[in-house]
């Protein structure tokens, strides 16, 4: 979900196995330009790290920059994604492990079961070893240039809690909490990528449909009437900036901002893109999960006009 693997992304790696060049073929000379000045060895890092970052589906963030001190700080030129171990790469293996072990089990293959249900208790220990804080009651990513966890609030440092990557209950009560505590609930339009306005498009003010559903359905997952009011209360936020949109704009878009009231998010290397597969599929999910209490704004439900309206809307983008 947030990592990709796209035609550029595959035409890169090729590149990589064949040429011994790391470079994004579709932005290449923006990508020689920025490595102006560092030697070779740097600018072939510097362009793996690039692409590194595309293939995360984060493209760009500051969430990927560590500077000459090694914080999680600087520039698109600092950007050192090989360098860093994501809380979200990691949850969504974990649940692949898990789903990997159920689906082997239901095939009556109880060797490749227990090998992946091996794997899935490996890494859970080894992302509460590294990722986990039990003082922040988070997970963070952590950076392998100075051995510490980035402590900047991302969507992702509570994606184990959508994996059920971890192995005590009360690290989820801890998790709903930091949510709580975080500022990423303090904007009416959803939950911010970051809160660093970096001008990366996976950062302030953007927010994007997949983060707010991966946020949502681990809240939703857990038997906490608290976690389960909030996630609700971050689905309706969500439809309603989908809905304002649409009355504005007459489309979906693939990301929107935090602040706009219904405005297209921005920034990055290329203009917002209508429509899009991960806005349609949250929005529709939603709408199942939710859509006997969702309104779009006033009292009404969602389920009478505003409903129609906006599964219109939806539908009107896909074709």
């Amino acid at each position: 979900m947030a990592y990709r693997y796209g035609k550029a992304g595959r035409k890169a790696h090729r590149c990589v196995i064949k040429c011994k060049t790391i470079f994004r073929p579709e932005s290449y000379s923006d990508d020689v330009e920025l490595a102006e000045g560092l030697s070779t060895e740097a600018q072939k890092q510097l362009w793996m790290d690039l692409t590194s970052g595309a293939e995360s589906g984060w493209d760009f963030s500051s969430r990927w920059f560590i500077d000459d001190t090694g914080r999680n700080n600087g520039s698109l030129r600092d950007t050192q994604t090989s360098s860093i171990l994501p809380a979200d790469l990691n949850a969504i293996m974990c649940r692949n492990e898990r789903l990997l072990a159920s689906f082997h089990r239901s095939l009556g293959n109880e060797e490749k079961a227990l090998k992946y249900e091996k794997a899935l208790s490996a890494r859970i220990k080894a992302v509460e070893s590294l990722l986990w804080d039990a003082e922040k009651g988070a997970w963070f990513d952590y950076n392998l240039v100075n051995k510490t966890r980035h402590l900047s609030f991302y969507p992702s440092n509570l994606a184990p809690l959508w994996a059920q990557c971890y192995s005590k209950s009360e690290m989820s009560d801890q998790a709903v909490q930091y949510l709580r505590d975080s500022g990423g609930l303090d904007y009416p339009n959803g939950i911010p990528t970051s809160l660093s306005d970096s001008g990366q498009q996976w950062d302030m003010p953007n927010t994007w449909p997949p983060l707010q559903h991966i946020i949502i359905e681990g809240l939703s997952g857990l038997h906490s009437a608290h976690a389960q009011e909030l996630a609700f209360s971050l689905a309706q936020r969500w439809i309603q900036t989908n809905w304002r949109a649409f009355i504005k704009y007459e489309a979906m878009f693939e990301k929107y901002d935090v602040s706009g009231d219904g405005k297209p998010g921005g920034g990055g290397e290329y203009e917002v893109q209508l429509g899009f597969g991960w806005t349609n599929g949250v929005a529709l999910q939603l709408l199942d999960q939710y859509g006997d209490r969702l309104s779009s704004g006033g009292r009404v439900p969602v389920c009478s006009s505003a409903l129609i309206g906006l599964v219109y809307a939806v539908l009107k983008s896909l074709f």
